[in-house]
């Protein structure tokens, strides 16, 4: 067989050239699930720690995670990235075919075990396993015409509006918002506090005391007694809305 397309290499060329263009027709009807796995799959881990250094967040949180990690199944290897506005990213990468959703059930699971560990304030925040690369496919940058839109009001936009859609999209791992939404920042005086004789841990465990949802209930609510005319809802002051609510 060799010999008789060697003595003939016009019509080898040709077949050569019929099956590129088959192989090239097919490609395009070729479903998704079809193509062979290339990329490992990897499982990525998020927590933040607000206030926090790198050297602090590497020391209490990375390192505490890290060592829950050795010993889940198919696993290759795993990075992570400690940053000094107190995030922390940890990715493992696990081997060609391992299914995505065991290992990051597994990796939850290790997860659990390390939490008992962590800061207080890690756990409060949540951490997130997602079975995703951290690598971004496309990066999307909004901008508004109406001056009533500045930065605050479009990036609160798009947390409570545009975030979930995308994430629910097909083949959609994950949304990250470069920015945040609407939230509260109290910066505090040391000399106040001095004279005061507080300290800024006394005033967060203050403000976490009072700035609580209350549900406060109904005045003639069912059953009502005898008599009852009139049911009436009571409305409490709950949640700081506005700068002044935190101070007063």
């Amino acid at each position: 067989m060799p010999a008789f397309f060697i003595d003939r290499p016009i019509f080898a060329w040709v077949v050569a050239i019929l099956i590129t263009l088959a192989g090239s027709a097919a490609i395009f009807r070729m479903p998704v699930p079809a193509y062979p796995p290339i990329a490992p799959p990897q499982v990525s881990i998020s927590a933040s720690y607000p206030g926090a250094s790198a050297e602090v967040i590497e020391k209490t949180v990375t390192s505490v995670i890290e060592q829950q990690l050795t010993g889940v199944d198919n696993l290759l290897y795993f990075d992570s990235t400690s940053r000094s506005n107190g995030t922390v990213q940890i990715t493992l990468t696990f081997i060609n075919g391992t299914d995505p959703d065991i290992a990051a059930v597994q990796v939850q699971n290790r997860l659990s075990v390390a939490q008992a560990r962590l800061p207080t304030e890690v756990t409060q925040n949540g951490i997130t396993v997602a079975k995703a690369n951290n690598d971004f496919l496309m990066v999307v940058a909004l901008k508004s015409t109406d001056p009533a839109m500045d930065t605050y009001a479009l990036n609160n936009l798009i947390a409570a509006q545009v975030l979930d859609p995308i994430q629910r999209l097909p083949g959609v791992g994950g949304a990250r918002l470069f920015g945040a939404a609407y939230a509260m920042r109290i910066w505090l005086s040391p000399d106040q506090l001095r004279g005061y004789g507080l300290s800024a841990a006394q005033v967060l465990r203050a403000i976490r005391d009072q700035n609580v949802q209350v549900a406060a209930g109904a005045i003639g609510a069912e059953p009502g007694v005898s008599g009852q005319g009139f049911t009436a809802s009571v409305s409490a002051a709950s949640r700081f809305t506005t700068p002044l609510d935190a101070m007063s």
